[in-house]
């Protein structure tokens, strides 16, 4: 009966020890084991064998990267503005001893050091480069962050500043500062374009000026050109009719004869109006050559009456004319 017992009890004692001698780490995690409170070594992810009631597993932590949620901290600028920080970091561990014995509360510790980053760093800048520069100082965090966790084994991946709030007084003279602004900007907008509207209205003025005046020149050209081929195809219709008339001169004796009776009847109207005049005048008149006689009547009477006219240009060949006479 005794023998029973102590059976049982010895395979109690030898299945609780051969349990507490397995240890089982999961993926990306680690393990510090100490013996007789002294460090030993470190247990990798997998099956792990331990002395039982000798050897303990003290520390256990995953070597994944985890986020710390900094919440709002008031900090001051270096223009004396009150402002509300919060941020985000990112980091995990790369030395799991150095992590378990370095630091007493690594999460803790990792807190307290960024808010005092995030507080110097705040300081040395003034209100308006905080909500410009934030890319710079998230670098500069996370450089100085990275150095400072290195003695606990730990590494900072980034460093994310989230919401940077001005007090409540600031921000309402932020808003009269940027109403302001905008008024400005409306204003200077307003006057630059009631000014180019003034230029391309004198612009366009000036280029419908110059455009007119270049119609009327042209105008003016045409004009000339036009009259001018008028008066040259009078003078050609006229050579022509002279020439026609020559010519029937000297193939029809009728049509001479009528043109000699147009003639004189073309010099008794050139009596009637030198008859007329103020001043006395003796006329001498060849009958052989009646067209010169009509042509000085013509300049007698153009003289008197102060007027120029188109002399007749009626040219006869002297030696036919005598022949026909």
């Amino acid at each position: 009966m005794n023998q029973l017992i102590f059976l049982l009890i010895s395979l109690v004692f030898g299945g609780s020890a051969l349990a507490g001698s397995v240890q089982i780490v999961r993926t990306r995690n680690e393990a510090l084991v100490e013996s007789l409170g002294q460090y030993k070594r470190r247990l990798d992810p997998g099956l792990n064998f331990v002395i039982p009631f000798i050897d303990k597993v003290v520390y256990k932590e995953t070597t994944r990267e985890k986020v710390i949620d900094i919440p709002p901290q008031r900090c001051v600028t270096r223009d004396n503005v009150s402002i509300e920080v919060d941020a985000v970091v990112y980091w995990r561990i790369v030395d799991m001893e150095k992590a378990y014995y370095r630091v007493e509360d690594l999460h803790k510790a990792m807190e307290n050091l960024v808010l005092t980053q995030i507080r110097s760093e705040m300081g040395k800048l003034e209100l308006d480069q905080t909500f410009t520069a934030r890319e710079e100082v998230n670098e500069i965090l996370l450089r100085e962050l990275d150095v400072a966790t290195d003695p606990w084994g730990v590494k900072v991946t980034r460093v994310e500043l989230r919401d940077i709030t001005p007090s409540q007084a600031v921000q309402d003279s932020m808003e009269l500062q940027m109403a302001a602004e905008r008024k400005k900007r409306a204003a200077i907008l307003t006057s630059e374009g009631e000014k180019e509207s003034a230029v391309n209205t004198a612009r366009g003025q000036a280029d419908s000026s110059v455009l007119e005046a270049e119609a009327q020149k042209k105008a003016t050209v045409l004009k000339a050109e036009a009259e001018r081929e008028q008066q040259i195809q009078r003078a050609q219709a006229t050579a022509e009719a002279l020439q026609i008339i020559t010519e029937k001169l000297q193939s029809n004796s009728h049509v001479r004869e009528a043109l000699q009776f147009l003639l004189t009847q073309n010099y008794l109207e050139m009596g009637k109006t030198i008859g007329s005049s103020e001043s006395s005048k003796v006329m001498f008149m060849d009958p052989r050559n009646l067209a010169s006689t009509l042509e000085g009547m013509r300049s007698v009477v153009g003289e008197d009456n102060n007027r120029n006219s188109q002399p007749l240009n009626l040219e006869f060949d002297q030696s036919k004319h005598q022949d026909n006479s």
